[in-house]
């Protein structure tokens, strides 16, 4: 399987110029013969909207921008972000999965960060479920940037068999270490290190860049094999655009030698989380 990753800096609320640099973006990493391309979160709309939510919204069954995305994914897989407009007034940062002229998957984010630079509790709905699904290349899961770092709900993608978790992201970046990187996205890689080594599972990171109403993003996106291992970095200031080839393999050989898999008990933790949702006293 070959995978490209879009790190781009979308342009704010213009989603006509947005979908047409994804289809470029489709367009180029299909000449390289990628099967799947993936981009950051929010990508078609960019990230500090706020109240122009409503104006940059899409209902992806009814709106003919996702026309030529379904077209396209005849020949390459794509997953992207934007704001879904579901029912009439109800508005979600979410990530679609689009192959094979279908949208397979839609995942809308389910922890909407709303502290200190954060608002996306008072502009967007909250997801309620968190799936794992079929796709040309494994079962695959969705995620939007904080779902990530909610090790729970990496949980339940790893408890339904997933062989793929993408995280869509808009991280900003604070803090800089001493290889002039961003501070902060050491947290990420450290969680996709994580991740990808208990779930044995690969995941794939896409991160934006760029600047966004006094907002610096962090880029860094990456891909861990189901082992825990690095396969690529993309660059922590600059758009990006990266080939890679995944060894499918690779899931096997990692749940041979891991058994977190085969050991897991998701019967023992639900009877659990029920105690600690309806009989915690505190």
């Amino acid at each position: 399987m070959k995978i490209a990753l879009a790190q781009i800096s979308p342009i704010l609320q213009d989603v006509r110029k947005n979908i047409n640099r994804h289809l470029k973006l489709a367009e180029k990493a299909k000449k390289e013969r990628a099967d799947l391309i993936v981009f950051p979160e929010l990508s078609l709309t960019g990230y500090t909207l706020q109240d122009l939510v409503p104006e940059a919204a899409i209902n992806p069954n009814k709106d003919d921008s996702f026309d030529a995305f379904r077209l396209i994914s005849k020949e390459i897989s794509i997953v992207l972000g934007f704001v879904e407009e579901k029912g009439k007034g109800s508005f979600y940062n979410s990530a679609a999965f689009i192959s094979g002229g279908e949208v397979l998957h839609i995942h809308r984010k389910v922890f909407l960060p709303t502290y200190g630079m954060f608002d996306e509790a008072k502009f967007f709905s909250q997801g309620k479920d968190i799936s794992a699904f079929q796709t040309p290349f494994g079962k695959t899961g969705l995620l939007i940037c904080y779902d990530f770092l909610n090790y729970g709900a990496n949980y339940v993608l790893f408890s339904q068999g997933a062989d793929i978790i993408i995280a869509l992201s808009a991280a900003p970046g604070r803090g800089i270490n001493e290889n002039d990187a961003f501070a902060s996205s050491h947290m990420w890689e450290l969680m996709g290190e994580t991740v990808s080594r208990f779930s044995t599972a690969f995941v794939i990171y896409c991160n934006r860049v760029g600047f966004e109403d006094g907002k610096s993003f962090a880029g860094g996106s990456f891909i861990y094999s189901p082992e825990g291992t690095a396969i690529c970095r993309a660059s922590y200031i600059d758009e990006d655009f990266l080939i890679e080839e995944l060894d499918l393999s690779l899931l096997r050989k990692a749940r041979q030698k891991l058994m977190y898999k085969r050991d897991n008990k998701p019967e023992v933790i639900l009877k659990n989380l029920y105690r600690a949702v309806f009989k915690n006293e505190d």
